[in-house]
């Protein structure tokens, strides 16, 4: 067992039986001529924060588009606070703050009309909490959406997607294309948002690095199929990275998930359970997330 950010013990075993499940993904496939989205499921209880991993063209936006019924799956089931999202799509959608991307409709409308517009989709609009974020982000509503840096766009979507009194919030990169200070403001957001218990982030990133700051749980797609679902700590405590001699490869060859060689040495990550006595003779590192998926694409370098 490990623990979460909160203090919680979260049994890896059944991690999510004893809280609500506010989202729940049941073999949801997507099949196009060239990818296909393969059987993915996974969970996401209240007051957790989710980072989905994997290299473009995985299967991340996919997942999301499909689990939002923007892409219609070919098949599997999406529930949401426990209700179908295909029958009860527009009631959920109430309670979901979702992101995908920077906003770049209406290149000319004034962000202030813009808000206006969106706002009457939403039966729970907060006017104040939307102000309170746009002077957070230093947001100038007369401006023109197309005045605004990519960066400035998806703050401009996030703070769409925190003022509607949302439970779910799914966002698709939503710290791309900031710096490192405004990146490090947004993920203190979304922990302040789970910190009561009742809501959940499920968040798509490239930036590892955000996720060691901020997740409980990993998903951790490749190729349109899930590779791992898990804490974060239990992610990282299942793999180990391996560094020795060029000449020693070769014994751990058969079991490296992925490998780096050049003339002099290697690194391999190995899973912890295929760890052999004579391991012991190599320097071991524990990996990070930026690790596991950089040697998980060397996987595919290898063969």
């Amino acid at each position: 067992m490990t623990k979460g950010r909160h203090g919680n013990i979260l049994y890896i075993s059944n991690m999510h039986s004893w809280r609500q499940k506010l989202l729940k993904v049941e073999g949801l496939t997507k099949v196009y001529p060239k990818f296909k989205l393969d059987d993915v499921s996974f969970e996401l209880p209240s007051g957790y924060i989710m980072g989905f991993i994997g290299a473009n063209g995985a299967g991340k936006s996919t997942t999301l588009k499909s689990i939002m019924n923007i892409v219609c799956p070919d098949s599997g089931t999406v529930e949401i606070f426990g209700k179908d999202m295909k029958t009860k799509e527009t009631e959920i959608k109430q309670e979901i703050g979702f992101l995908m991307g920077a906003v770049n409709c209406y290149p000319l409308v004034k962000i202030s009309k813009f808000l206006d517009v969106t706002k009457s989709f939403y039966n729970e609009w907060q006017d104040d909490e939307c102000e309170k974020y746009l002077k957070k982000f230093d947001i100038d509503k007369e401006k023109r959406i197309k005045e605004l840096s990519q960066g400035m766009k998806v703050k401009l979507g996030l703070a769409v997607a925190l003022s509607h009194k949302a439970k779910l919030f799914i966002l698709d990169e939503p710290t791309s294309g900031l710096d490192p200070v405004a990146r490090d403001e947004i993920l203190d957001i979304l922990c302040d948002l789970v910190a009561d218990g009742d809501k959940s982030v499920l968040f798509s990133t490239h930036i590892t690095s955000d996720l060691e700051k901020c997740a409980d749980y990993i998903l951790f797609i490749k190729n349109g199929l899930i590779v791992a679902d898990d804490t974060k700590d239990g992610l990282l405590d299942s793999y180990v990275i391996l560094r020795g001699g060029a000449d020693e490869a070769e014994k751990v060859a058969g079991r490296a998930i992925g490998m780096k060689r050049n003339r002099y040495n290697f690194s391999a990550l190995i899973r912890a359970c295929d760890l052999a006595e004579d391991d012991k003779n190599f320097a071991t590192d524990r990996p990070t997330l930026e690790d596991i998926m950089v040697y998980y694409g060397r996987a595919e370098d290898n063969d």
